[in-house]
């Protein structure tokens, strides 16, 4: 990827890499990245916000930890005092080293809870996507539209310009920007988990279980995941494409794929639509 930079660059690239949002895409992870994925959701936004408040407070505590103890380490020097004192206990210092992390756990638990349902589902659904894990890929169904279809990892040797190695699916997931997508997912075999880090979407898949979760993609664009939960030797070769478009493109896109994986449709679906023809 740094081929063609001169050397002397490089560190430069990586500085404004790790340090500079606007190179930090959405899409997919990118190299040196420190930070999260750019949120493409409202549940990415609550999580990222969520986490900001987290960092601060536990760099809040580093520093309070790391003051006490340069007072203790100067004020209670040895040479400062020969003589150790003899007391044990002081009971105001012991219930405030007590009750102040446990007032600060409770903070934070109330962000975290309202987080956690708030990205657990959605009333306001306008779309259902049902995805399947598989060892080693994925299903999906749109059983509002009355189609589905497997996606694959795209092997090395296939791999076309701008498709990313161990990202790119051969079929992917196509949903219309600004709409409420309710996800259901299960699996046929053991667990996975459906991961699309800039879409804040990560719920295990079990078997004989369907989790819900659901999404607003904000705009248009290509998101990757990955199967998140070790699931057997191929776990790292389940990836997750979801493209974002408009709501003009995606009926569009509709119209085709109903045609394209006719074929794929569950078998009460297709008897049902023969009849209806």
């Amino acid at each position: 990827m740094y081929g063609n930079l001169k050397p002397r660059l490089l560190p430069l690239l990586a500085f404004a890499t790790i340090f500079s949002p606007t190179l930090v895409l959405a899409d997919q992870p990118r190299p040196w990245q420190m930070d999260f994925q750019e949120a493409a959701s409202p549940t990415m936004e609550r999580i990222n916000s969520l986490n900001a408040t987290l960092n601060i407070i536990s760099l809040l505590i580093v520093l309070l930890v790391f003051g006490i103890l340069a007072v203790i380490i100067v004020k209670f020097r040895a040479s400062k005092n020969p003589t150790p004192a003899k007391w044990a206990h002081n009971t105001p210092l012991e219930l405030a080293w007590t009750m102040l992390p446990a007032l600060i756990l409770v903070a934070i638990a109330f962000p975290s809870f309202s987080l956690l349902y708030f990205m657990d589902r959605t009333q306001q659904a306008e779309l259902t996507l049902k995805v399947t894990g598989h060892q080693w890929y994925w299903s999906y169904e749109y059983p509002d539209l009355g189609f589905g279809f497997d996606a694959n990892i795209i092997q090395d040797a296939d791999l076309k310009p701008g498709q990313p190695r161990l990202l790119a699916t051969d079929n992917h997931v196509v949903l219309p920007v600004g709409v409420n997508v309710r996800i259901h997912m299960t699996a046929d075999d053991v667990v996975h988990a459906w991961a699309v880090p800039a879409l804040g979407v990560k719920t295990d898949t079990v078997p004989g279980r369907l989790n819900e979760s659901w999404t607003r993609i904000e705009r248009p664009g290509v998101y990757y995941g990955q199967c998140s939960e070790l699931c057997g030797v191929n776990h790292a070769f389940m990836p997750i494409t979801v493209e974002a478009v408009p709501r003009e493109q995606f009926d569009q896109w509709v119209q085709q794929a109903k045609q394209k994986f006719a074929k794929s449709q569950p078998a009460p679906e297709r008897v049902a639509q023969a009849a209806a023809q």
